[in-house]
């Protein structure tokens, strides 16, 4: 992960035109539309083996991200964009989610009897960000699968799936633009972020058209983690998207992919080939802000320091211990790194 990602794109050549919707129309239409977006899908699932053993009895979403666990962040950033009816799909052993944003009385208590203000409203915050609502996904099919065991909570409504493993920040706009251009478009939006091509095979990656509008693009096919000799462009699909309920449909019938698992992709990959129908169609939006992987050790780590540097209670403290720190450190001897990759 990077904080500026290559400028340089690479699109692989397509045929002009095909574009089922005008680029100057991307600039215009009904800003309040994107209310019609108001639940946001959170996958927490997933068994955190790269973690192990933290993750051994700690769900992988728990773990802090400076003062608060991962998964607050991405709720905050749900309710930033307007999405206040947040479900979480969950798996066994994942009570403690549960009880992060529920009310802790007796914490609450001490904390009153003590004056300490300032930690209660910390500790009451969590308890009343969003409307949250768990369900689980008794069989770990993947993301597809994931996705489709929020359909009864959905409903026939449009909606937000938010990754834990991307942590977007709070001073970007993401997840409300891609709302805004579900919006005026329609259709499914999804996130891409540059990326060098020799990474590209560790993401989805979309194939492209152009729009007229810097960041926009339309979306006509997907791969996930291609080979990158045969990947369509350096883009790939990080953790955001804004789905039509026509997803539901699609995934129903997708058999398992890559793994043996639901692909997510796949699903997608269907509706960008039902572009002019409804509920057909994808766009992508080309994220070029501050993102923070949390989806393996090394990142993780990373998120944890560059989110620390950029707090106002801790930043300036952190930063100028990280200066010397930096300055202090032994020359590079090329240690392997007896972990592997994460």
């Amino acid at each position: 992960m990077t904080d500026n990602p290559p400028s340089d794109l690479y699109v692989q050549e397509r045929p002009a035109g095909g574009l089922t919707y005008r680029p100057e129309d991307l600039a215009a239409g009904d800003a309040d539309r994107r209310s019609v977006v108001t639940k946001a899908v959170i996958p927490a699932a997933g068994l955190g083996t790269r973690f192990l053993p933290a993750t051994k009895a700690t769900p992988k979403e728990m773990l802090p991200v400076v003062d608060k666990p991962a998964i607050q962040y991405v709720v905050e950033e749900a309710v930033s964009a307007g999405l206040t009816d947040v479900l979480v799909i969950t798996g066994r052993n994942k009570r403690s989610l549960e009880d992060h944003f529920d009310r802790a009385w007796e914490l609450e208590a001490v904390l009153e009897d003590k004056g300490d203000s300032t930690r209660l409203a910390r500790v009451q915050k969590s308890a009343v960000l969003a409307d949250m609502h768990y369900t689980r996904q008794g069989d770990p099919k993947g993301l597809g699968h994931a996705v489709l065991c929020a359909a009864a909570h959905v409903g026939d409504a449009p909606f937000a799936v938010l990754l834990g493993d991307d942590l977007i920040d709070e001073h970007d706009d993401l997840l409300g633009r891609m709302v805004d251009l579900h919006g005026r478009t329609g259709a499914s939006v999804v996130a891409l972020m540059e990326v060098p091509r020799e990474q590209i095979h560790l993401y989805g990656c979309a194939a492209i058209e152009p729009t007229g509008t810097e960041d926009v693009v339309r979306v006509t096919g997907m791969v996930e983690k291609p080979d990158p000799a045969d990947a369509p462009s350096n883009l790939a699909v990080i953790g955001r998207y804004v789905l039509h309920p026509r997803v539901f449909d699609e995934l129903r019938t997708t058999a398992p992919g890559r793994g043996g698992e639901i692909q997510l992709t796949d699903a997608l990959q269907a509706l960008a080939r039902s572009d002019g129908e409804p509920g057909g169609g994808v766009y992508g939006l080309v994220f070029r802000g501050r993102r923070y992987d949390t989806g393996d050790r090394l990142d993780y780590l990373k998120a944890v320091v560059q989110i620390a540097c950029d707090r106002p209670d801790l930043g300036q403290g952190m930063r100028s211990w990280l200066r010397e720190f930096v300055a202090e450190l032994p020359e590079e001897r090329g240690v392997p790194d007896p972990g592997g990759d994460g």
